[in-house]
């Protein structure tokens, strides 16, 4: 049964979608997969739910704070063409794939993700530290661009968790790639609730509610922490980057 406090609880949820996806371009989709999990825990295909419910949030989200880093000048093409189109392709891919998979699997690869993105990114040189700028070459923007697609809307995370350490190891500063991770985001969250529109009886239906109420906290948050939030040193936004992605796995684990 909905109760006002759920509704609520999802709204704060929101907020904190919206300061995420200013400060880290992630488009709401570590926050989003973890908490509607949570409260769908009891119904069936839950992390089917959760990653359907992120990935249509993660369209308003990202679009919102992909116009708002445009006006802003922030926008590179060369760092976001041709990768999102392929990241498109791929997210086709990715998002059949969820409706196939069973809710296990999801979780447990969600998490295997989370780690390894984690590790990699404090063991390997790049993230924290990033060196000179270097483009984004023809391999990277097609094959890698089909597997950040592909691994992107099967997990609901909107790609930003892959294009965000890619574009550090290419020597971008954080607030660069940040910027880039937002437009990045929608095509991956088109396509990948397009397809769970078009394949019903998957398990991959979105919450209507769970959607309204984290938009709710989101859309107002996005303009408000881009004015607020002070601008963060390079190497501990890397570093504050990293320690988000650690309470995403967490969420999910426990």
């Amino acid at each position: 049964m909905v109760t006002t406090v759920l509704v609520l609880v999802l709204v704060g949820f929101g907020v904190l979608s919206g300061v995420t996806t200013v400060l880290f371009g992630f488009g709401g989709g570590f926050v989003t997969v973890p908490v509607v999990f949570a409260l769908s825990r009891g119904g069936p295909d839950g992390m089917h739910v959760a990653v359907a419910t992120s990935n249509a949030v993660m369209i308003v989200n990202a679009a919102v704070a992909a116009l708002a880093q445009r006006r802003a000048g922030r926008l590179r093409r060369e760092d976001l063409w041709p990768l999102a189109a392929w990241m498109a392709v791929g997210a086709a891919g990715g998002a059949v794939a969820a409706t196939a998979a069973s809710e296990g699997v999801v979780r447990v690869l969600f998490a295997v993700y989370l780690g390894v993105t984690i590790v990699d990114s404090v063991v390997r040189r790049g993230f924290l530290r990033p060196g000179e700028v270097r483009p984004v070459g023809p391999v990277t923007s097609t094959v890698g661009g089909v597997g950040i697609g592909a691994v992107a809307a099967f997990l609901g995370v909107g790609g930003s968790v892959m294009t965000v350490p890619l574009l550090r190891r290419r020597g971008r500063p954080m607030v660069r790639a940040v910027a880039a991770a937002n437009p990045l985001t929608l095509p991956v969250a088109v396509v990948a609730t397009a397809v769970y529109a078009l394949l019903p009886g998957t398990g991959g239906t979105v919450d209507l509610l769970a959607g309204a109420a984290l938009l709710a906290g989101s859309l107002p948050t996005i303009p408000v922490a881009r004015r607020l939030l002070p601008r963060i040193p390079d190497r501990a936004h890397a570093v504050a980057y990293v320690v988000l992605l650690l309470a995403a796995l967490a969420a999910v684990v426990v």
